[in-house]
């Protein structure tokens, strides 16, 4: 018996390997290949394309395909019909599988609902990518990008909060007390 959920209107292909506590609902494919960490939620209607890597604890909403070439590290978030690419110059008539650019979610990282990240980019530790914004280049960790193309409008916590940095470039966050430093356009936590 398997220590993970399936919802049974969903298909899992054989060669995947699910963690345990996982949750997979209605409407899924989880193809060949793929691996998917302990303590995911895989909401309604995803697709997790073969040979996909998905860290422990990470949230897919409804609406999402994951697609080959794609990795989430740890507490990953994944924000409704959010869209991934996996090929710069798709064309129907001209198959570009040999192609396909990996596209790394580093820990913690949040991806708004609707917003599409351009594949080869690698999206920091932490980082919040808006609703609706479009990626087209690296993020910084602790990142907080909006727009199309998203840019840079500002810093945020492990916990998701906006930073506000003084003179000295220091910050603190507001809901946990965890204190930042902002040198040279990176942010870094104060362990």
């Amino acid at each position: 018996m398997a220590d993970y959920f399936v919802h049974e209107s969903s298909y899992i292909d054989e060669g995947c390997r699910i963690g345990k506590g996982t949750k997979i609902w209605h409407f899924s494919h989880i193809m060949s290949g793929c691996v998917i960490g302990e303590d995911c939620n895989i909401g309604q209607n995803v697709v997790v394309s073969p040979d996909v890597v998905l860290g422990r604890n990470v949230k897919i909403q409804n609406n999402v395909s994951v697609y080959t070439g794609v990795v989430c590290e740890d507490d990953v978030f994944l924000g409704p019909s959010m869209v991934f690419t996996n090929v710069i110059n798709p064309r129907s008539a001209v198959s570009r599988k040999c192609e396909y650019r990996q596209t790394l979610i580093r820990k913690g990282a949040s991806v708004g609902a609707n917003a599409t990240i351009i594949c080869g980019n690698t999206l920091g530790a932490y980082c919040l990518i808006g609703a609706g914004s479009v990626v087209t280049h690296d993020v910084a960790d602790f990142a907080l990008m909006v727009g199309n193309p998203a840019r840079r409008i500002g810093w945020v916590s492990r916990h998701g909060e906006k930073l506000h940095f003084d003179e000295n470039g220091n910050a603190t966050c507001p809901a946990t007390g965890e204190k930042y430093v902002l040198r040279q356009n990176t942010v870094s936590l104060i362990e």
